[in-house]
């Protein structure tokens, strides 16, 4: 420790300039770190965290910008070309070389939010949401003030290198500045994130998602080192992860009663599969909603949710390319009724 780390500790003390104090502290420890002296450095880093784990300067019960969320245990079902794109920034991440700023832009539902948390769980950092609710001020230059505070806090983390800042839906300040629609007040506000971006500390990650891409703020765009897009699914994609997110549903609910070829019929019905929001929500409905006594149902109701009636019309359904068989699951009648129905519609045509 140095004379200049004394007099530095003194001077934020007296000031009460506990991020300073703190800041100082945590430079001083990774000093000891450096010479050797491993237990005195993990005292003093013990002693800055009360838990002897890493707590930021800030966290979401002091700082009113910031909500603590949780990472993501379940495997995140993406296509793979997505998935590529995520593992390159874990890697850039991990190579520290001031590669820290990036911009997840797609439609609704394809999984920017979650994909975040999965890189949160991998580098094994906490996620601190920015909460524009308290950022955004209706007082004329309020909201600069608030943007000026919210970077000061993100570079007063104790430990950057921990964690993660997410700027979910950033539309909120991130429209383009010569938009004559804009306020004047919010491309100010928009300048203002410009430059708390360019004197951000770099071993602080920030993650930013957007489905308004095409309206950001240009120079808002070079600030980040790398945009994801996630509106890469292509239709076998969306059918690929439905499959995989049913399998999950039934083993979660022990349902044993699976047809992968009459599920894949029942969701090539709609004329465009939904991404794996809304695509969650339709399965898991059907599945939970279904009747426990039989394992069949699941079939019927995710056949309403997908075609908005109940397959009741044999030859409709015969239309749609559906077996006998299948058609027996979905109707719920005898495989031998369902022929005679049909072979009997036949005959009175």
């Amino acid at each position: 420790m140095k004379k200049k780390n004394v007099i530095s500790l003194i001077k934020y003390y007296v000031e009460k300039n506990d991020a300073g104090f703190r800041n100082e502290a945590y430079e001083i420890a990774k000093g000891f770190d450096a010479s050797g002296d491993y237990q005195l450095s993990e005292y003093i880093m013990s002693l800055l965290s009360n838990v002897n784990t890493f707590v930021p300067q800030m966290s979401e019960n002091t700082s009113p910008f910031f909500e603590k969320i949780e990472g993501k245990e379940e495997v995140l079902l993406l296509p793979d070309v997505i998935t590529s794109d995520l593992l390159g920034v874990v890697n850039a991440i991990e190579r520290h070389v001031g590669i820290n700023k990036f911009l997840f832009q797609g439609a609704p539902g394809t999984g920017k939010t979650e994909a975040v948390k999965q890189v949160a769980r991998i580098l094994n950092r906490e996620i601190f949401m920015v909460d524009f609710s308290a950022v955004i001020d209706s007082k004329l230059g309020q909201t600069q003030k608030n943007l000026s505070m919210l970077f000061k806090e993100i570079n007063s983390f104790v430990q950057p290198n921990k964690v993660i800042v997410m700027f979910d839906e950033i539309d909120a300040l991130a429209l383009d500045r010569t938009n004559q629609n804009d306020l004047r007040e919010m491309g100010r506000a928009t300048s203002a994130m410009l430059k708390g971006f360019d004197r951000m500390n770099e071993n602080v990650v920030l993650v930013a998602t957007t489905n308004l891409y095409k309206y950001f703020d240009k120079a808002l765009i070079r600030r980040f080192d790398s945009v994801i897009d996630f509106d890469r699914y292509t239709q076998e994609d969306l059918l690929t992860i439905a499959e995989k997110m049913l399998d999950q549903y039934l083993d979660k609910l022990k349902l044993a009663n699976r047809d992968i070829r009459l599920f894949r019929k029942i969701m090539k019905l709609m004329p465009q599969i939904p991404y794996p929001g809304e695509l969650k929500n339709l399965i898991k409905t059907s599945i939970a909603f279904s009747n426990p006594r039989d394992g069949m149902d699941y079939f019927r109701r995710l056949y309403y949710a997908v075609c908005n009636e109940k397959p009741e019309d044999l030859k409709k359904l015969q239309s749609q390319k559906f077996t006998v068989r299948e058609i027996e699951i979905l109707v719920g009648k005898s495989k031998s009724s369902v022929a005679r129905e049909l072979k009997e519609g036949v005959m009175n045509e």
